[in-house]
Protein backbone atom coordinates (compact mmCIF):
# COMPACT_ATOMS: atom_id res chain seq x y z
CA UNK A 1 0.00 0.00 0.00
CA UNK A 2 1.46 3.33 -0.62
CA UNK A 3 0.97 6.73 0.92
CA UNK A 4 1.25 9.97 -0.25
CA UNK A 5 3.59 12.22 1.71
CA UNK A 6 2.15 15.59 2.53
CA UNK A 7 2.67 18.60 0.52
CA UNK A 8 4.99 20.95 1.04
CA UNK A 9 2.35 23.95 1.52
CA UNK A 10 4.43 27.00 2.17
CA UNK A 11 7.90 25.61 1.50
CA UNK A 12 10.29 27.16 -0.76
CA UNK A 13 12.11 24.70 -2.53
CA UNK A 14 15.94 24.69 -3.26
CA UNK A 15 16.96 26.26 -6.24
CA UNK A 16 18.13 23.50 -8.53
CA UNK A 17 20.62 23.69 -11.41
CA UNK A 18 20.54 21.12 -14.36
CA UNK A 19 24.02 19.31 -15.05
CA UNK A 20 25.66 20.72 -17.85
CA UNK A 21 24.76 18.81 -21.43
CA UNK A 22 27.68 17.71 -22.36
CA UNK A 23 28.70 17.31 -25.70
CA UNK A 24 25.71 19.59 -27.26
CA UNK A 25 25.69 22.20 -29.07
CA UNK A 26 23.68 24.86 -27.96
CA UNK A 27 22.65 27.47 -30.65
CA UNK A 28 24.66 30.61 -31.36
CA UNK A 29 23.45 34.27 -30.95
CA UNK A 30 23.40 37.36 -33.21
CA UNK A 31 25.53 39.82 -31.54
CA UNK A 32 24.30 43.03 -33.30
CA UNK A 33 20.35 42.91 -31.70
CA UNK A 34 21.64 41.93 -28.48
CA UNK A 35 23.67 44.94 -27.42
CA UNK A 36 21.75 47.04 -25.44
CA UNK A 37 19.08 44.64 -24.35
CA UNK A 38 18.00 44.73 -20.93
CA UNK A 39 17.74 41.56 -19.24
CA UNK A 40 14.70 40.27 -17.16
CA UNK A 41 14.74 41.44 -13.83
CA UNK A 42 14.48 39.00 -10.39
CA UNK A 43 13.09 40.65 -7.70
CA UNK A 44 13.23 39.81 -4.26
CA UNK A 45 9.86 41.55 -2.75
CA UNK A 46 11.41 40.69 0.84
CA UNK A 47 14.70 39.53 2.02
CA UNK A 48 13.98 37.16 5.00
CA UNK A 49 15.66 37.68 8.04
CA UNK A 50 15.31 34.12 9.40
CA UNK A 51 16.89 32.88 6.62
CA UNK A 52 19.93 35.24 6.95
CA UNK A 53 20.66 33.45 10.65
CA UNK A 54 20.64 30.14 8.51
CA UNK A 55 23.23 31.53 6.54
CA UNK A 56 25.11 32.90 9.02
CA UNK A 57 24.98 29.36 10.61
CA UNK A 58 25.91 27.37 7.33
CA UNK A 59 28.78 29.87 6.83
CA UNK A 60 29.77 29.76 9.81
CA UNK A 61 29.97 33.80 10.19
CA UNK A 62 30.25 34.95 13.68
CA UNK A 63 28.94 38.73 13.33
CA UNK A 64 25.99 39.28 14.51
CA UNK A 65 24.81 42.03 13.21
CA UNK A 66 23.26 38.94 10.54
CA UNK A 67 20.80 38.11 13.57
CA UNK A 68 21.01 40.63 16.22
CA UNK A 69 19.13 43.67 15.89
CA UNK A 70 20.79 45.36 18.88
CA UNK A 71 24.38 44.39 17.49
CA UNK A 72 23.27 46.30 14.41
CA UNK A 73 21.73 49.24 16.40
CA UNK A 74 24.80 49.60 18.64
CA UNK A 75 27.09 50.05 15.72
CA UNK A 76 24.18 52.79 14.19
CA UNK A 77 23.04 50.75 11.11
CA UNK A 78 19.53 50.81 11.76
CA UNK A 79 16.75 48.42 13.31
CA UNK A 80 17.27 45.44 10.99
CA UNK A 81 20.01 42.69 10.29
CA UNK A 82 22.58 43.52 7.76
CA UNK A 83 21.98 40.47 4.85
CA UNK A 84 25.10 38.93 4.10
CA UNK A 85 27.13 39.68 0.80
CA UNK A 86 27.23 36.03 -0.83
CA UNK A 87 23.32 36.35 -0.48
CA UNK A 88 23.28 39.66 -2.42
CA UNK A 89 25.47 38.02 -5.14
CA UNK A 90 23.46 34.68 -5.20
CA UNK A 91 20.54 37.38 -6.33
CA UNK A 92 22.49 38.83 -9.63
CA UNK A 93 23.67 35.39 -9.93
CA UNK A 94 20.16 33.79 -10.14
CA UNK A 95 19.05 35.97 -12.26
CA UNK A 96 21.77 35.65 -15.20
CA UNK A 97 21.48 31.83 -14.88
CA UNK A 98 17.45 32.71 -15.31
CA UNK A 99 17.79 34.56 -18.01
CA UNK A 100 21.03 32.25 -19.76
CA UNK A 101 19.40 29.11 -19.42
CA UNK A 102 21.10 27.83 -16.45
CA UNK A 103 24.40 28.70 -14.15
CA UNK A 104 26.62 26.35 -16.69
CA UNK A 105 26.43 29.39 -18.67
CA UNK A 106 28.07 31.69 -16.40
CA UNK A 107 31.55 32.43 -16.77
CA UNK A 108 32.56 35.54 -14.94
CA UNK A 109 31.08 37.77 -12.20
CA UNK A 110 32.67 40.87 -10.51
CA UNK A 111 31.06 43.15 -8.24
CA UNK A 112 31.58 45.90 -5.87
CA UNK A 113 29.40 46.21 -3.10
CA UNK A 114 28.10 49.52 -2.51
CA UNK A 115 25.65 49.46 0.81
CA UNK A 116 23.99 46.70 2.74
CA UNK A 117 21.06 45.14 2.25
CA UNK A 118 18.77 44.30 5.55
CA UNK A 119 15.87 42.23 6.47
CA UNK A 120 12.72 43.37 4.67
CA UNK A 121 14.45 45.22 1.58
CA UNK A 122 12.87 44.38 -1.55
CA UNK A 123 15.33 43.88 -4.30
CA UNK A 124 15.76 43.89 -8.16
CA UNK A 125 18.28 42.37 -9.99
CA UNK A 126 19.03 44.08 -13.54
CA UNK A 127 21.45 43.63 -15.99
CA UNK A 128 21.84 45.24 -19.22
CA UNK A 129 23.95 43.40 -22.14
CA UNK A 130 26.96 45.73 -23.27
CA UNK A 131 28.69 43.65 -25.95
CA UNK A 132 28.30 40.12 -27.69
CA UNK A 133 30.46 38.23 -30.10
CA UNK A 134 30.02 35.75 -33.05
CA UNK A 135 31.49 33.11 -30.94
CA UNK A 136 28.32 33.19 -28.13
CA UNK A 137 30.00 35.13 -25.45
CA UNK A 138 28.28 38.23 -23.71
CA UNK A 139 29.18 40.76 -21.77
CA UNK A 140 26.78 42.63 -19.33
CA UNK A 141 26.49 44.93 -16.86
CA UNK A 142 24.59 43.60 -13.80
CA UNK A 143 23.06 45.66 -10.27
CA UNK A 144 21.38 44.57 -7.70
CA UNK A 145 19.18 47.38 -5.97
CA UNK A 146 16.51 48.45 -2.97
CA UNK A 147 13.54 49.08 -4.46
CA UNK A 148 14.95 48.97 -7.80
CA UNK A 149 15.99 52.54 -7.76
CA UNK A 150 18.81 52.60 -5.11
CA UNK A 151 21.86 50.46 -6.05
CA UNK A 152 23.65 47.98 -2.98
CA UNK A 153 26.01 46.10 -5.38
CA UNK A 154 27.07 46.73 -9.30
CA UNK A 155 29.65 44.94 -11.36
CA UNK A 156 29.54 42.97 -14.61
CA UNK A 157 29.40 39.55 -15.81
CA UNK A 158 30.23 37.36 -18.82
CA UNK A 159 28.05 34.86 -20.01
CA UNK A 160 28.60 32.10 -22.88
CA UNK A 161 25.92 31.27 -25.54
CA UNK A 162 23.20 33.06 -24.06
CA UNK A 163 20.27 33.01 -25.76
CA UNK A 164 18.58 35.78 -27.60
Amino acid sequence: MSTTPEPLVGTELPRVTPEPLVGTELPRVTPEPLVGTELPRLVIEAVDGEKMKTMAALLADPNPIHWDVEAVQALGMGNQPVNQGPNNMAYVMNMLADWAGGAEHIRRVRVRFLDNVFAGDRLEAGGTITSADDDGMVECEVWLARDGTHPVLAGTATLSQAPV
